[in-house]
């Protein structure tokens, strides 16, 4: 009787996993959320972790000292009033079809690996691209009324890109409690090994 439960319980678990049906995460995102899953341009993603324990960060974010300026540690809050978040508050926003996430930085970075879900806007653009953030241009520049609730990121704790951004959108009209800075950007999701786009 014990030999055909064992059996039982040893096909199950095969089963499961030739089947490709619900693999238990070891390493989560959070307590009560071992994944989760975004919409993005291409159809749905899942966000999860790496599941390799060992896993290290390399290359250009594993960097823990480059030349400032450019690459200077940005504050906690790029400019009054605007909210600085971590990583569940961004997917929070991932998951609101009523917010946009923004990828700062430039198109080579964006197009070398970005936060699923998230919109290419660079910080150069932003300006002139408010429309894609529910603005309109008006006679005196932009009519931000509907403006959509927005988290801006960048590379990470060095990087200026989304500070830049952000201000310019300030200084457009856009209100500033409707901008979220992730400060942590590209270098603190990866080193929490959080999917990538590729």
């Amino acid at each position: 009787m014990d030999r055909i439960i064992l059996f039982t319980m040893a096909a199950m678990v095969v089963g499961f996993s030739a089947g490709g049906h619900a693999e238990e995460l070891r390493v989560g995102i959070a307590r009560d959320m071992p994944s989760v899953t975004v919409e993005t341009e291409n159809g749905p993603v899942e966000i999860r972790r790496i599941q390799d324990t060992e896993h290290e960060i390399t290359g250009d974010f594993a960097k823990t000292s480059r030349a400032c300026p450019p690459f200077c540690i940005q504050p906690m809050m790029p400019a009054e009033g605007v909210t600085t978040i971590g990583e569940l508050e961004l997917i929070d926003m991932l998951r609101d079809p009523e917010a946009v996430v923004v990828d700062s930085r430039t198109v080579d970075w964006y197009q070398g690996g970005s936060i699923p879900g998230a919109i290419s806007l660079p910080y150069t653009q932003v300006g002139d691209r408010l429309t894609e953030l529910g603005c309109e241009p008006d006679f005196d520049g932009w009519d931000c009324e509907n403006a959509k609730r927005v988290a801006l990121f960048c590379n990470g704790l060095w990087c200026g890109q989304s500070p830049t951004a952000i201000r310019a959108m300030i200084a457009a009209g856009y209100p500033v409690e409707r901008i979220f800075y992730y400060r942590g950007g590209m270098q603190s999701w990866r080193v929490l090994g959080l999917t990538v786009t590729e």
